[in-house]
């Protein structure tokens, strides 16, 4: 009991940094909310083009003028070639259609005539210059029968003005889950920079000189004294834990109360016992309180930036992620990745899961090997 109570003592003094940690995640977390918009409806969008007609407008041309006027948005500029350009390299336009003189006449002949263009080569260009081929092609086709030129622009106008229907299959809440996922990647920095800080900084103030001493003449059994301290270590770690999943509870609701949010506690609370035995491990090691800081910075930062806690992993370099394959943090945020994607819970969605926490288990079974080893070499040179 007096082991335990001289814990909560250090511990109450460790308050400060686990209140900051909390701020920055609830930060984090809340920006998230705001600014991440991924939803399940799709929206198409038209692009910027301008027509440079130098045919008269009548016939298949002028179809093919009125079809590019109603799928994209028209942009009047100045005849002026150079102020054409301008509008394209500052994005005011995204294509640049060139319909030549006698267009009409040589498509009628079967003497394919040449669309020119220019394109800012976005994604906006691309679309405007798939519009473009698709009437042609679907105009060529058309050509080859013995159709009118009146029949052939009705033809076409009842092709192209074809809808598909789309229909989102995925009953995913993918972008709820984009979310939680984020901020289940980003506790790993709490729960780690956490879990290192206060666990260190209470086993160091076990290890000052005078509270040694008086454990060591005291009737206490050394390995019951471990065990109390191993036991109320641990209450912490499951404390802090359990403080990030009520707070998740609060920021997604009723996400957290589905299967996806049951694996992302369940990944969380692997990872925090990992956590526990690294912190446990580092404090036994480290008699320099002051070194906690720069610990911290390699550890939770390093692990956190590495393994896509901040910059998600899509974003990272191939060579920094087989990197961070070395790191338990990867597995983490990789089956918090994964958590959002599953549609069907079977063991064939949920096995690259199982797998990870089973690596991140055996990195914990690993570091608390080493600090039996270490703490009983020490016990027997002391």
């Amino acid at each position: 009991m007096i082991v335990f109570k001289t814990f909560l003592k250090v511990l109450n003094k460790c308050k400060a940094p686990i209140i900051l940690y909390t701020i920055i995640l609830v930060f984090f977390a809340g920006f998230n909310t705001k600014t991440s918009e991924q939803g399940n409806e799709f929206t198409a969008s038209k692009p910027d083009i301008v027509i440079v007609c130098e045919d008269k407008v009548e016939g298949i041309t002028k179809n093919l003028v009125e079809y590019l006027s109603k799928n994209s948005n028209i942009k009047e500029i100045e005849n002026n070639e150079e102020k054409r350009n301008d509008a394209l390299f500052y994005r005011d336009v995204n294509y640049i259609v060139y319909i030549p003189k006698n267009f009409r006449s040589d498509f009628l002949e079967h003497q394919n005539p040449q669309i020119a263009i220019k394109s800012t080569g976005d994604y906006q260009a691309s679309l405007a210059n798939m519009l473009l081929e698709r009437y042609l092609n679907v105009a060529n086709t058309y050509l080859e029968f013995d159709f009118t030129e009146e029949e052939m622009i009705d033809k076409l106008q009842e092709t192209l003005e074809t809808k598909v229907s789309v229909e989102m299959t995925s009953k995913l809440d993918t972008d709820s889950l984009y979310k939680v996922s984020t901020y289940y990647n980003f506790t790993n920095y709490c729960i780690l920079a956490g879990s290192i800080y206060v666990i260190c900084l209470i086993l160091s103030s076990f290890k000052n000189e005078k509270v040694l001493k008086r454990t060591i003449i005291s009737s206490l059994n050394y390995q019951k004294y471990n065990r109390i301290l191993l036991a109320s270590n641990s209450l912490f770690a499951f404390v802090l834990w359990f403080f990030y999943i009520l707070l998740s509870f609060v920021l997604f609701g009723s996400v957290m109360w589905s299967l996806h949010g049951a694996f992302y506690i369940l990944n969380s609370f692997v990872f925090s016992l990992f956590a526990l035995t690294l912190a446990f491990f580092l404090g036994n090691i480290i008699k320099n309180k002051n070194a906690l800081n720069g610990i911290i910075n390699v550890i939770a930062l390093g692990s956190s930036f590495l393994c896509g806690a901040f910059v998600p992993m899509e974003w990272l370099p191939n060579t920094v992620l087989n990197l961070a394959h070395i790191l338990p943090s990867y597995y983490f945020i990789k089956s918090n990745e994964l958590i959002k994607t599953i549609e069907v819970f079977d063991f064939a969605s949920l096995k690259s899961i199982y797998l990870n926490m089973i690596i991140i288990v055996i990195f914990a079974i690993g570091f608390m090997i080493l600090s039996s080893i270490f703490t009983s070499k020490k016990r027997k040179l002391a």
